[in-house]
């Protein structure tokens, strides 16, 4: 499998049993991923689940040198944002999803999801692969 991005649902999910052994051998995460990822403990509602996102993300933060969002990116949205819109799908309610996606093909990289959904309509722009 080529460099792979990995999705903010897989990055989430790294401590789940069999999540970590499917990931390919060379992986990234987009800033994008890490921008979710900080404001998660900002946004839990009790102080235990804020524990343990905050953890995540020290966790994240200390494995990972995010791929930032780029001119690069900013032009590959284009081009995600025209198969979402051509698959019939609203790209509004996915848009970070969707510039995780950009961030993606303008590596020349795949991504890796738990939630292929969220890119259906992608598939002659990107190459998903779900866990």
């Amino acid at each position: 499998m080529r460099p792979s991005l990995l999705d903010t649902s897989v990055v989430f999910d790294l401590d789940q049993p069999g999540v970590a052994g499917a990931l390919p051998d060379e992986v990234a995460i987009s800033a994008i991923t890490l921008a979710e990822l900080t404001a998660g403990p900002a946004l839990a509602k009790d102080p235990l689940e804020a524990s343990r996102r905050q953890f995540r993300l020290q966790q994240v933060e200390a494995t990972f040198d995010p791929i930032p969002f780029d001119a690069s990116a900013a032009r590959a949205f284009g081009q995600i944002v025209a198969a979402v819109n051509a698959s019939g799908r609203s790209h509004r309610r996915r848009a970070v999803d969707l510039m995780i996606a950009a961030t993606a093909v303008a590596q020349d990289m795949d991504l890796v999801t738990r939630n292929p959904e969220d890119f259906s309509g992608l598939e002659s722009v990107l190459v998903v692969h779900a866990i």
